[in-house]
């Protein structure tokens, strides 16, 4: 089944008049391979957002797109503990536990907190 990248990246390909070989040339990757990540049988290469933001030089919003489907198309969330301290990695491991139990209400208000910005917390607008 097609993921939400793959689905990105045909419609780019049908835009510009490409087929799946010549996009796998450019990213440097077989086309089998690149099928298998449209298809979501393969991981997203971590460097193709930059990659394909260059070749096909897209706009703001269509970097935008891009991330979007991307993160669309994750099954798999990976978290750089080094730089944390205690605190916030109690609290990265109390999320990640939890999330499942937590209804769509709880999530949207968790959401809205996470995406507050710097500014929005310094004036207590929790």
């Amino acid at each position: 089944m097609a993921t939400e990248f793959g689905k990105y990246l045909r419609k780019l390909r049908i835009d510009e008049g490409e087929v799946l070989k010549r996009m796998a040339e450019k990213l440097g990757v077989s086309s089998a391979f690149l099928s298998a990540v449209e298809n979501g049988k393969k991981k997203i290469p971590k460097d193709w957002d930059e990659k394909l933001s260059n070749l096909y030089q897209f706009t703001e919003e269509q970097r935008s797109q891009l991330k979007q489907a991307q993160q669309l198309s994750q099954n798999l969330i990976e978290i750089d503990l080094e730089p944390l301290n205690q605190l916030q990695k109690d609290a990265a491991f109390a999320f990640a536990r939890s999330i499942e139990r937590f209804d769509t209400q709880d999530l949207g208000r968790i959401a809205a907190l996470l995406n507050k910005t710097t500014e929005d917390l310094n004036d207590n607008k929790l």
